[in-house]
């Protein structure tokens, strides 16, 4: 009676946190769909009608549509995601902030986060005068002009309104984290990609109707999408175990040890974060050239567009080099060889201690290499996609590698949840019959 006590209640807190998780994701649909005031709704929804495959296509399937209804929500997650970025490349430059990190415990993590949270309202408020500054200058193609009544009190507004959205959007996510089930900022751009997709899906179907795209294309399109789904399950999933020996020790009459297991190294360690920080870094600096009028900035914009060869190879490297910063901030091949040396571990045929640091730098490094080609691969999908068979930007690349990572993790902690609760249950029956 009192483990079934016990598993009401652990599963009456699960069904708790996942109906968080989805009233909190409801409330930023909801927030997506509220207008910046001074704008004119149709004249700003033709001319976002052919940017499906452009930046301006990208930055809205980060903001879940809220660029192109130009909502409180229209910046998203990518500032706060920019801010991110910015405080962990600090993280290896400064000293300070390192020891903050890595010695301060949660006193310092809590500071870096603050300086993260201020540092997203700054790049907001430049982004913001940015896009409103852009917005002035926008018509729709029959020449009606998009701001009503252009001028800094619509600037002032529309900054003040970004801001405080892009705030909010933070605070959603950082309430997913703590009472809901996956990572708060992960789940609302997985929210964005998944409301996109009935609108890719519709506009394949407008493009086999009108005749640009024949319907044996499109079957094989799918089924070529099916076939990369399961190639980055597969590649998530995949790892390179590196075998781990004990020593046996002897503690008074006992021997301890012996034992062989195995260090698991995923093929991808650094997940969904690379392709995620190196589009929010282009999408910083491009969408300012967008939006502006001059005529050089908007040449380097052209220049830098999704389509274009130099936007690519930047973006190629800075998977590589985010895949590299990133899993050198999670996983340290010192402070691992360090811990097996003190706990009797040992590779096999591997010296303990710097023999073993360097072994494991070794294995860690190819596969870093390996996971960034993958990586680069699947996001380059939409753009070959795009100028070869007219497909919507939604399909692929990026937005899958996201769809299906974030997936995968918010599947595997709600299993985490649901082993934790049988547990409980197991240790309950125990004490039962004990006593």
């Amino acid at each position: 009676m009192v483990a079934d006590t016990a598993n009401t209640a652990a599963q009456s807190a699960l069904a708790k946190r996942l109906g968080w998780t989805f009233l909190i994701l409801c409330c930023y649909r909801i927030g997506v769909h509220v207008p910046v005031p001074g704008v004119d709704a149709a004249a700003l929804a033709s001319f976002f009608e052919n940017m499906s495959g452009t930046l301006f296509g990208l930055f809205d399937m980060f903001s879940g549509g809220g660029l192109s209804n130009v909502s409180v929500f229209a910046l998203g997650v990518m500032p706060y995601i920019s801010a991110s970025i910015i405080m962990q490349l600090l993280q290896v430059v400064s000293p300070d902030i390192k020891r903050m990190a890595k010695e301060e415990g949660q006193a310092g993590r809590r500071k870096i986060t603050q300086y993260t949270r201020y540092l997203t309202v700054l790049i907001t408020l430049v982004q913001g005068l940015g896009i409103a500054v852009g917005l002035e200058n926008m018509t729709s193609p029959v020449g009606t002009p998009v701001v009503l009544i252009p001028g800094w009190h619509f600037r002032m507004v529309t900054m003040m309104t970004f801001t405080a959205g892009s705030v909010l959007v933070m605070w959603l996510g950082e309430q997913i984290t703590e009472r809901g089930i996956g990572n708060g900022i992960s789940l609302i751009i997985f929210c964005g990609i998944v409301v996109g997709i009935p609108r890719g899906i519709i506009q394949s179907f407008a493009l086999i109707r009108a005749g640009d795209m024949s319907v044996f294309m499109a079957i094989l399109i799918v089924v070529f999408m099916a076939a990369v789904t399961v190639c980055i399950v597969f590649v998530e999933r995949a790892q390179r175990r590196i075998p781990i020996s004990y020593a046996k020790r002897q503690i008074g009459r006992k021997m301890f040890g012996g034992q062989n297991s195995h260090l698991p190294l995923r093929l991808n360690t650094a997940g969904v974060i690379p392709p995620i920080f190196a589009s929010s870094l282009l999408l910083f600096p491009a969408t300012i050239g967008q939006f502006s009028s001059n005529e050089y900035v908007k040449r380097a914009a052209e220049i830098f567009s999704p389509q274009g060869l130099a936007y690519n190879v930047l973006y190629v490297a800075l998977i590589f080099f985010f895949c590299y910063f990133y899993t050198a901030i999670i996983f340290d091949p010192k402070d691992m060889a360090e811990n097996l040396k003190k706990t009797g571990g040992f590779i096999p045929g591997i010296r303990p201690g710097e023999k073993t640091q360097q072994y494991v730098d070794v294995v860690l490094s190819r596969l870093t290499l390996s996971g960034a080609v993958y990586i680069s691969v699947v996001a380059l999908l939409p753009m070959f996609l795009i100028n070869n068979f007219n497909v919507p930007f939604y399909f692929g690349g990026t937005s899958l590698l996201i769809f299906v990572g974030v997936a995968m993790d918010f599947m595997n902690q709600v299993e985490s949840h649901m082993i934790s609760n049988q547990y409980q249950g197991l240790m309950h029956k125990a004490r039962k019959a004990g006593k």
